[in-house]
């Protein structure tokens, strides 16, 4: 059994309201805003000393031969290496760093953000004109930063070394591409002799004083 549902009559529909919409291109539907109070004390003294005393030898011998879309072809590649690689060291590598910070970041005094509504005078909640509803963004969310921030560091580096690098490099390289019936020969020797000698002292020294204050 289907209700049939009454229509309304010219006095109802007189006594209906309605509320125009605005215009779309006038609608925001986000708004945002935000407060935010935020106080940054940073300090970083660094103290860096590094020492070293080091030998480093890299003898390479390579020898590479190909062949690529080459028929009938050879390719030989020889790489002979004598190295013969002597290295002293006599002496220090002294590294001093000395720091002394007194850092006094105690300004804890920041720039106010947003304020709240004030409540209603007589302590209530502030009415809502429904009216109004409409009115403006769909959502706002006010947002005010306020930084107060204070940064300090002060660094302090020394760095000595002593160091023999020696890196005699033998190669020999013979490729035949795209070549038909040819040849192709590398050959590479390599002697080598290297005596290497340190005698002496490498000394580094920082000294700072840091005394800040913000």
């Amino acid at each position: 059994m289907t209700q049939q549902q009454t229509p309304l009559s010219q006095d109802e529909l007189a006594a209906e309201a309605g509320t125009a919409l605005p215009d779309k291109e006038v609608i925001s539907l986000l708004d945002l805003n935000a407060d935010l109070d935020l106080a940054l004390d940073v300090a970083a003294p660094i103290d860096l000393a590094v020492a070293a005393n080091a030998n480093v030898a890299a003898p390479i011998d390579a020898a590479v031969a190909a062949n690529v879309l080459s028929v009938g072809s050879s390719a030989g590649a020889l790489s002979d290496q004598d190295a013969m690689i002597t290295q002293g060291i006599t002496g220090e590598a002294v590294a001093n760093s000395g720091q002394d910070s007194t850092i006094d970041q105690g300004n804890d005094v920041i720039d106010g953000g947003g304020t709240a509504p004030a409540p209603a005078p007589d302590g209530g909640t502030v009415g809502v004109d429904p009216n109004q509803l409409l009115d403006g963004d769909l959502l706002n969310i006010d947002i005010n930063a306020a930084l107060d921030a204070d940064v300090a560091a002060p660094i302090a580096g020394a760095v000595a070394a002593n160091a023999n690098v020696a890196a005699p490099i033998d190669a020999a390289v013979a490729a035949n591409v795209a070549s038909v019936g040819s040849s192709a020969q590398a050959i590479s020797i390599q002697d080598a002799i290297i005596d290497q000698q340190i005698d002496g002292t490498a000394e580094a020294n920082t000294d700072q004083t840091s005394t800040i204050t913000q």
